[in-house]
Order: structure tokens, then sequence, then C-alpha cells
């Protein structure tokens, strides 16, 4: 069942992300099976779309949230977890926009798309990669945009994985995330930049880089535009003292990652 729901997102991502399917294919000339480190969720702080009502849905799977974060400045909470029976299992990340927070125009806007999802759906797990299950407007999504890049792009591209991560700790011609970035750029991929190309250090025991996002055609209900959809991430775990390696996650680099689906003005 997990493995299913992995190659579900999997296959939901590629199809917007064509610079993953790039990546895998030069990392595989090299002899490379990449590994899943993590992947990202993103969603709304409702009753019906939050983490309260989508924790359950990602339990059934086997996994437990191992760690909570808050992103003041983005307006943001998440949560991440861990398989409580097979370690090697990717990690999940899933975060919500805190609806409070915005403007009262901006919630009527969540309002009105929460409004458009029968509370049955969210009860079973592909809920999860679904993709849009509302009608959105350009200008909505516009509106939005001003004001938090987190909650137009949850609004334009709903529910499904925003990346995956490589794991730089499974590659076996790549030893350091600088490595992995030289080669990514000198193929012609353009990393995030946002806080510098590598988000973390070796003492805060996890490092992580970022493409920054494939711009996707997307259909409005009034309109088409291209607008950044998906990325891809990269991550390199260290050992803590007992000799195992770091799982959890570091908010003040998670908080730069959010920035690889805001590098482009929609078109």
């Amino acid at each position: 069942m997990v493995n299913q729901f992995f190659e579900a997102l999997w296959q939901q991502y590629m199809a917007i992300t064509p610079q993953a399917a790039a990546i895998h294919q030069l990392l595989a000339e090299r002899g490379e099976q990449p590994v899943n480190d993590h992947v990202a969720l993103r969603t709304f702080g409702t009753d019906k779309l939050g983490l309260k009502a989508l924790i359950p849905l990602i339990e059934t799977l086997g996994y437990r949230v191992k760690g909570d974060y808050e992103f003041t400045a983005k307006k943001l909470t998440a949560v991440h977890f861990e398989h409580q029976d097979d370690p090697n299992h990717p990690k999940i990340f899933l975060s919500q926009l805190i609806i409070e927070s915005l403007p009262d125009d901006l919630q009527a806007i969540v309002a009105g798309l929460d409004a458009q999802v029968a509370p049955e759906k969210t009860g079973k797990l592909d809920f999860l990669f679904s993709g849009r299950p509302w009608d959105l407007s350009f200008a909505d999504y516009i509106q939005l945009l001003q004001v938090s890049e987190y909650a137009a792009w949850t609004a334009a591209f709903g529910y499904r994985a925003n990346h995956f991560t490589v794991s730089i700790n499974h590659l076996l011609t790549f030893f350091e995330i600088e490595m992995l970035n030289t080669f990514l750029l000198d193929q012609g991929f353009q990393l995030n930049e946002s806080g510098g190309q590598v988000k973390g250090t070796p003492e805060q025991l996890l490092e992580q880089s970022s493409t920054l996002a494939d711009m996707v055609h997307v259909e409005f209900s009034d309109t088409d535009h291209t607008i950044p959809g998906c990325f891809y991430e990269f991550a390199k775990r260290y050992p803590q003292s007992n000799g195992r390696l770091y799982q959890g996650f570091i908010a003040a680099s998670a908080d730069k990652i959010f920035e690889s689906t805001d590098n482009k003005k929609p078109v």
C-alpha cells in the first residue's frame, strides 16, 4: 500500500515536472538508482482540508508524526512523518497555510475553494493525489499570489507532491551536495539561490538544495496561464551522536526551500 501511494504521487508529479525525469536519466547514466528521502505536500489549514483532517490518512499507511514546525513569515505550520515499521520508506512532509493570518478577502477566497470539496472526499487516501478539487479563476490566483505564493500554488495545483527529494546519502558517484549542485548547473538546470545554493550545514545534520520549479501550463476557470509548478530537491543527512542519520528537518532551511516555486511571474 505504501509503495502504491508513492508510485501514484510520483507519476502525478512526473507528468508536470519534466526536469525530474531528465535528472533521473542523467543519474541513471552514471549508474545511480536514486532513492527518495522525502516527499512534500501542501494544503490549507481549514477544518476540512488541514493537518487534522489529513494526518489520519497518512497514518493509515503506517506513518506517525515525528516533528512539527512553524514558519511565521510564510504563515505556515507543518509536520513530518516517518514510517513506524520500515525506516527505508520515504519521509512525508505535510504543511498547511494558517488561514486566519490572511486578510479577510483572501480568507473568503480560500473558504470558497474549501466549500467546493465534498467532506467525504477528504476521508480517502487518494485525495492526497487528486489534483485540484475546485474551480479557480486567474484573478483569484493573482490575488492570493500577491500575499502568499504558497496559497496561490496550493490553489492552482491542489493535492499532489510539491517535490520529491533525492537522498545524496544513497548516491554512489556524488558524495557532497556541492558536487551534485555543480553537476546540475553544468547540465543547465537552475537552482534555488534563496539563502544560498546549500541550505543547512553538517553541524545542523542536514544539507539541502533544490532546483527552481518547472513552468507549467495551467487551466483556470476563465483562462490559461503558465506558472511555476513542482521542483526537485536534494538532501544529505549526517549522523547523530548515536551514529544514526538525523531524520528531521531544519525550519530555517525548509523556509528557503519553499521559495523554489516562486521564481517567475505567470505568463
